[in-house]
């Protein structure tokens, strides 16, 4: 039985997130939700950090610890999930 009262997975048995914290975003030309995105991608721009390769390292690290990612799309997702990063620095200004 269940510590916490909530909606759970019936896939991993976790509990389902708050519907109002996650967005849809497309990857590969399909969309799927994503946890907390607004959180982390203002997370990793406040980090500064110069190059985009540790942009997206950093992007999918914060990802993966509210979501799966699965290893045959960590590619495509990292990609998708830059391109939010560039759209919600460019909207920061």
């Amino acid at each position: 039985m269940a510590d916490k009262e909530g909606t759970y997975c019936t896939i991993c048995g976790g509990m389902v997130p708050d519907a109002v914290k996650i967005r849809r975003i497309s990857v590969d030309g399909k969309e799927v939700g994503i946890d907390r995105l607004e959180e982390i991608l203002d997370g990793v721009i406040l980090l500064g950090l110069p190059e985009e390769a540790r942009v997206k390292v950093e992007l999918l690290s914060r990802v993966r610890a509210y979501n799966y990612v699965s290893s045959a799309k960590e590619e495509a997702c990292g990609e998708a999930l830059l391109g939010e990063y560039r759209t919600r620095l460019k909207m920061r200004g």
